[in-house]
Parts: C-alpha cells; sequence; structure tokens
C-alpha cells in the first residue's frame, strides 16, 4: 500500500534525487541528481527499485522523517547511522519500517552525503523525465527546493527486500586523503609548466564552499602564461572567450583555488577548465567533507577508459550481489 513520509525535521540540505535528467544541458538544465550515483544505485538495489529511482540525498545532517505505511529502507553512502524509534540500524543494508514508525540518524562519522532509499521510490512527479532537484532552477524534486519541515512525500508503496546487505569489499572507503583522476585540457595550455606541476604536485584541501555546484579547494596558486586576452575574454588570467562547461571540469579563477563543477554546475562560462575528473570519480569528490585532503592525479584517455571499464564491472558486481 502507498503511504506518505512526513518530514518532521528536514537535516540541513536535503534533496529529492534519482539518476538525473538527460538531454538538456545545451539549454542550461543540468542534469543534477545524485552526486554519488554509486551510493543512489547501492542503496536502491538494496530495496528493491530501479539503480535511478528518486531518494533522498542528506547532506552532513540527517533529517526526521515519519512514515504512514510500512516500506523497506536502506541507507548507503556516507556513515551517517540511521535509528528507528530511536534503535540503530546498519547502514549499506535493507530494514523494514512500520505504519508510524521515525527514522532519524546520528551524527556524520565519515564521507558528506547518505541516500535513503524507499522501497517503490520517492513518488514525486517528473520534471523533463527526471524527479531530481535542481535548486538553482526551482526545478523537479519537491517543489524544486530542499525538504523543510512540515513536508509530505509520497512513496510508491512496493514491498521491497529487507535483510539485503552489500559486502564489504564493494562499500567505498570514505577517507580524510583522497584521489581524484583527472584528464587535463582543455585549457591547461593555459598554464605554465610550473602551473601545471603545481596542480598536480599540490595537497589540495577542500573549503567549506562545497555544495552541488562546484567543490573550492584551496593550497596553492596556478601560475598562467602571460598574454593579451583575446576579444571576447576579460582580464582575469584564467579567463577565456565562453566554452562550454563539461561535468567534473575543473576551473580556476585566478589562478587560485581550483572548483569542481558537479552535477548542478553551469553548462558555460569564461573560465579554463584546466582539467575534467573522471566521471566516476565525481562520488568520490562528493563524499568528500570541508578540509579533505585532495590530490588530482592524472591518467591519459586509456586510462580513463579502463577505468570506466573497472567501474561497470563493479556496478555489474554490485546487481549481481543485490540480484533477487
Amino acid at each position: 500500500m502507498s503511504g506518505t513520509i512526513e518530514v518532521r525535521k528536514p537535516g540541513l540540505a536535503t534533496t529529492v534525487q534519482d539518476a538525473g535528467r538527460t538531454g538538456y544541458y545545451h539549454l542550461g538544465i543540468p542534469p543534477s541528481g545524485a552526486l554519488d550515483q554509486y551510493s543512489l544505485t547501492a542503496a536502491n538495489l538494496l530495496v528493491g527499485n530501479p539503480a535511478g529511482a528518486a531518494v533522498l540525498e542528506m547532506v552532513y545532517m540527517g533529517p526526521e522523517l515519519r512514515f504512514t505505511a510500512a516500506a523497506t529502507v536502506a541507507v548507503a553512502g556516507a556513515e551517517m547511522v540511521p535509528k528507528v524509534n530511536g534503535e540503530e540500524r546498519p547502514v549499506w543494508e535493507s530494514f523494514p519500517v512500520a505504519e508510524g514508525d521515525v527514522l532519524d540518524f546520528g551524527y556524520l562519522q565519515a564521507g558528506a552525503r547518505a541516500y535513503l532509499a524507499v522501497s517503490g521510490g520517492v513518488d514525486v512527479p517528473e520534471i523533463l523525465g527526471s524527479r531530481s532537484t535542481y535548486g538553482l532552477g526551482a526545478l523537479g524534486g519537491l517543489e524544486g527546493r530542499p525538504l523543510t519541515e512540515g513536508d509530505v512525500l509520497p512513496i510508491g508503496g512496493a514491498p521491497g527486500r529487507a535483510g539485503l546487505s552489500v559486502p564489504a569489499d564493494l562499500r567505498p572507503a570514505l577517507g580524510k586523503e583522497v584521489e581524484v583522476r583527472v584528464l587535463m585540457g582543455l585549457y591547461d595550455h593555459r598554464l605554465t609548466a610550473a602551473g601545471r606541476s603545481t596542480f598536480l604536485d599540490t595537497t589540495w584541501t577542500l573549503t567549506p564552499v562545497a555544495d552541488r555546484i562546484g567543490f573550492r579547494y584551496g593550497g596553492a596558486e596556478l601560475e598562467t602564461v602571460e598574454r593579451e586576452p583575446p576579444f571576447g575574454a576579460g582580464q582575469d588570467p584564467s579567463n577565456i572567450v565562453d566554452a562550454p562547461y563539461p561535468i567534473g571540469s575543473i576551473q580556476v579563477p585566478g589562478g587560485v583555488e581550483p572548483i569542481v563543477l558537479h552535477r548542478d554546475a553551469v553548462s558555460g562560462g569564461g573560465y579554463m577548465m584546466v582539467a575534467t575528473v573522471l566521471s566516476g570519480d565525481l562520488d568520490v569528490v562528493a563524499q568528500s567533507a570541508p578540509r579533505t585532503r585532495t590530490r588530482f592525479v592524472e591518467v591519459d584517455l586509456d586510462g580513463a577508459l579502463a577505468a570506466r571499464a573497472e567501474r561497470r564491472r563493479r556496478l555489474d558486481r554490485l546487481r549481481e550481489a543485490l540480484a533477487p
């Protein structure tokens, strides 16, 4: 039987997200969707949902929720221990909730974003083929915004499957020091050899400016090649004539504080992109809390393709482990 989730406390920045909306980035509408796509998939498979069904993405602090119908739920991603009526439940494992149960969460212990899947999915309307929230555009999710106290979310009402668990070797490590693989370009020629070395050799620290649009890092200043700005570009040494931004591209305004653009980023602009994060490693970025120490590791195209193939094999293993 379908039911609802009543939001008693919203958490810090809880939104409805699914696998994202595709096909509209050229119109300035980004994909949105879960920042950590692997954890989204795992949480959904645990409760018997399609991999890309709508879930709640919870950032740093979880909400307090009351269920008006029985359901199966699972939490994947950051270590944010769920509690049903005050009793702890495991992460990376599906478990039942009954009508009237209250689900809340302990303090964040590792990572940054946890994903709550509910059997049947969070049943908000689809907008442009997705239920994901795009906050800047007030699009999707619940009225295009994060949850607030008093909100009511419809859920799909499927029975789900309790008691499933993601094997330990398929659970991502969540550390305070991470490596993020990148392909250099498209505008790394704007860096001097020393600037390029600085970018790759520096251990960067994630600042508190880290949200669905972009993650800003501090630690060094990058030397750029001297030039006379071309027509249509600004005077900042990192300015270019406006160009499209790939999701995961790294821009460095003023040569300081690299910014990794994530799934709610604008589709283009006038800052050089010195590198692009591999799609699978965007999950690593998503699980980085402020002050996470980060190294950007260069790979070539063959290395990027190999990483993509390895990610697909890992997802296949996850599906096999959680298959009906």
